[in-house]
């Protein structure tokens, strides 16, 4: 369901305080009885970080709503979206972050990538405060895991960093090799590690037969 966006609420997103500002006005709206069920909004930015849209993907229990992928980002890439803020509340007051929350969250930003639309932050908001899964430091951790990468993006992943590793090591022995030669006709080892960028120590280690 779309949120009805007041010329208030039309801002440009600069961290999760502006965030909470927005997000917090939106769920004082709703009737008491259906701010003690769990709501999952997505927030659309354009490139300058401003908000296109505000969307109610699912509005669930006391404890938990479901989420979908297809759900989540079915809104956002309609509107061109080019980032996107996932937020939801927790009618129990409390803010730490369930498995389930984490694992949503791992799960759409990899979708997230797939889709060119990366996740800038997850909240967790109450009517008086908020959890900041950036602020946290979580979702840099969350960026890293594999469990939700297809297998085909991990070996392009896996393949580029081993050509990477080949190259860096060919240039490496290529850097030695050019080193000996400097080292062999007695040029100045300064020079030496100027030209080849190498360090002294690797310099001296080299043989020069």
């Amino acid at each position: 369901m779309n949120i009805k966006l007041t010329a208030k609420n039309q801002i440009k997103i600069e961290n999760a305080d502006d965030i909470y500002g927005v997000m917090q006005r939106i769920l004082l709206r709703e009737q008491k009885t259906d701010r003690g069920r769990e709501h999952f909004w997505t927030i659309s930015l354009d490139n300058a970080h401003k908000i296109l849209n505000i969307e109610l993907v699912s509005m669930g229990s006391f404890r938990a709503t479901i989420v979908e992928p297809m759900e989540v980002f079915s809104i956002p890439l309609q509107k061109r979206a080019v980032k996107l803020v996932l937020v939801h509340n927790h009618p129990s007051g409390r803010l730490t972050p369930s498995t389930a929350d984490k694992d949503i969250t791992d799960h759409m930003i990899q979708v997230g990538r797939i889709m060119n639309v990366p996740v800038l932050d997850h909240l967790i908001i109450t009517e008086n405060s908020y959890y900041s899964f950036v602020n946290t430091g979580l979702l840099e951790e969350l960026e890293k895991s594999t469990k939700y990468v297809p297998a085909y993006v991990l070996k392009q992943r896996y393949e580029k960093e081993l050509e990477e590793k080949i190259s860096t090591k060919a240039e490496n022995n290529k850097a030695k090799e050019m080193a000996k030669i400097m080292k062999k006709k007695g040029m100045d080892i300064e020079i030496i590690m100027e030209i080849s960028g190498l360090s002294k120590a690797v310099i001296n280690r080299l043989k020069t037969e």
